[in-house]
Order: structure tokens, then C-alpha cells, then sequence
């Protein structure tokens, strides 16, 4: 008889019990010596790191905003962005899940559930709506959880 399988918890919107899962939650972030007001700020300012774009990024008056701005082809994209994007994201979780204890406890109440962003706007971080995406934003959560459970034993 095989075990049976992990709950799956959707999320995407910044509402509802795991709304802190979104990068657009309101929680600030302290990274590489800067105040970041979203971790979508970070990350999307990452894509330009070390020019006035990041800094502009950084400023949006709205997660919205930075990720508009991080997704304007006129703006110069990193060369490296498609290698480091994956490690910018942890980072970027990282703190967001070790600076604010209530988000660490909720990410950790999760368990052993398979965490999904479910959305049809994205099929690389996202599960694509109906499960055909990538969902690398649910599995670096998941990887996270698993940092996390490991450093309090």
C-alpha cells in the first residue's frame, strides 16, 4: 500500500491564506545592503544590477510596476540573466522567509504539501494554469521549506 500523496496548495493572488507566497506580498526585504519594498522589486531589479535601471526598479511605487518595468525589452537585460535568475529568486526568498518570522512559520506549516503557483500567466515559475508549467517558484519554495525545517534541528 503506498503512501498517500501530499495535499497541493495552490497559490498566486496576495489575498488568502498563502498570499505570502506571491512575490507582490507587502514584505519588505533587506538584500545586498538595500531596502527593497517587494521581493518582486528585487528580483526584477536584478536584471539590470549595477545600472541606473536597478535603482529605478527599486523606487516602483508598486510590485506591478517593478515587474513591468523588470519585463521592458527596452531596458538592458543582463547577459547572464537566464543563468543566475534561479539563484537571484532563492535569494530573494531567503529573505523574505528568514526576515519575517510569520511568514518563515507559515511557509514551515505547509508540511510536506506540494506548493503550486497556479496561474495561466506564467509557465516558467508558474504551473501555466493547468499544470504543464515549470512551477520553479513552487518547487525554490519547497527547497526553501526544506533549508528551513533543517536548520531547526
Amino acid at each position: 500500500m503506498s503512501a498517500p500523496a501530499p495535499p497541493v496548495i495552490n497559490f498566486y493572488s496576495t489575498t488568502g491564506e498563502y498570499g505570502c507566497f506571491s512575490n507582490f506580498s507587502r514584505h519588505p526585504v533587506f538584500v545586498r545592503g538595500k531596502r527593497w519594498p517587494t521581493s518582486e522589486h528585487f528580483f526584477q531589479a536584478m536584471k539590470f544590477e549595477g545600472t541606473e535601471h536597478e535603482e529605478r526598479v527599486r523606487l516602483a511605487k508598486r510590485p506591478m510596476d517593478a515587474a513591468n518595468m523588470g519585463r521592458d525589452r527596452k531596458r538592458p537585460l543582463r547577459r547572464d540573466w537566464e543563468r543566475v535568475k534561479e539563484r537571484i529568486m532563492l535569494d530573494a526568498l531567503r529573505a523574505k522567509f528568514t526576515q519575517h518570522e510569520e511568514l518563515k512559520a507559515v511557509l514551515l506549516g505547509t508540511g510536506n504539501a506540494i506548493l503550486v503557483e497556479q496561474t495561466a500567466n506564467d509557465s516558467y515559475w508558474g504551473d501555466g494554469g493547468d499544470g504543464s508549467g515549470k512551477n520553479r517558484l513552487g518547487q525554490l519554495l519547497m527547497r526553501l521549506r526544506e533549508e528551513l525545517r533543517a536548520e531547526q534541528t
